[in-house]
């Protein structure tokens, strides 16, 4: 198999389930060799396809990494429910640059953050998709996800790929069925339409000071600033989930900031039963939670 990186050992969490770990190399760019973790449960039949979850670290784009500890611990999770959890790496387009990715970043620097990211997003989605009968991903039931800048990379991945990627041939076969966002954003909700909507969970705190809970500009930069650029958070991606009747849980954390970004290990079995009804059972379902942040 092409790219194979020859690292596979057994995992075995808490004496509950065991589970294979697989490390893939899915593209070279210059001198980034990216790589995706692939977590199996270990007694996969041969020919047994499984939905999966296929999941982007945050970190600012300077930092972060697939192997993290909790993005780890949310693959191994879905392995153990039934899923293929794969978590890759991607171009950190940040990391060591004098003006880092706020305010000083020039908008046009970000928004080819923004497109580079999404393209190493598709580019590991068209990996699996090529690669399904080895990796047991059922090709129809992916589930995107990520965390912060994560979630900006997949959902612009998601929503946005004609305006973001250069060959949409290369990924005519990349279909997703849902999508799981923490503090996220993307660059214009109008790419969502009744055609690309999927069922969609998103996380988001109202006072989110990195990346904006409704339209408002990334990192809440001035006018004057290089870095000024209007994102569409959470608030603004449901009122289209809505607009065409497509389900999305919403969970809402008021006075909540960036720390929403982090993976929300306790609501797990509500997120995945949110995916099993909406797009493994095709309801229609709409829900917003609205919490207050406890101090």
């Amino acid at each position: 198999m092409k790219h194979l990186f020859t690292v596979l050992f057994l995992i075995t969490f808490c004496g509950i389930t065991a589970q294979t770990k697989t490390t893939y190399i899915y593209s070279i760019k210059g001198k980034d060799t990216l790589k995706l973790d692939v977590y199996t449960p270990e007694n996969i039949e041969t020919s047994e396809q499984l939905p999966t979850l296929l999941w982007m670290h945050g970190g600012g784009f300077s930092g972060g990494s697939r192997d993290y500890k909790d993005d780890a611990e949310l693959c191994q999770y879905a392995a153990q429910h039934g899923y293929i959890g794969i978590s890759i790496s991607y171009r950190l387009l940040r990391k060591d640059t004098k003006e880092g990715f706020g305010c000083d970043c020039p908008k046009d620097e970000k928004l080819n953050v923004f497109k580079q990211a999404a393209i190493d997003y598709l580019d590991a989605a068209a990996y699996v998709v090529t690669n399904a009968n080895v990796l047991h991903v059922d090709t129809n039931y992916i589930i995107a996800g990520g965390s912060s800048a994560g979630a900006e990379g997949t959902l612009n991945a998601v929503f946005m790929r004609e305006h973001f990627a250069d060959d949409l041939d290369k990924y005519r076969d990349v279909k997703f069925a849902g999508m799981f966002s923490c503090a996220g954003a993307m660059v214009n909700a109008e790419y969502i339409t009744k055609e690309n909507a999927i069922p969609t969970v998103l996380y988001h705190g109202t006072k989110d000071q990195l990346v904006p809970f409704g339209s408002a500009p990334h990192h809440y930069c001035d006018k004057n600033k290089p870095g000024y650029l209007i994102l569409d958070g959470a608030e603004v991606i449901t009122s289209k989930l809505d607009e065409f009747e497509t389900p999305y849980y919403f969970n809402i954390v008021k006075g909540g900031m960036h720390e929403i970004s982090a993976i929300p290990f306790a609501d797990l079995d509500t997120i995945f039963d949110f995916f099993r009804k909406t797009v493994l059972d095709n309801q229609v379902i709409q829900t917003k939670i609205i919490k207050t942040k406890t101090e």
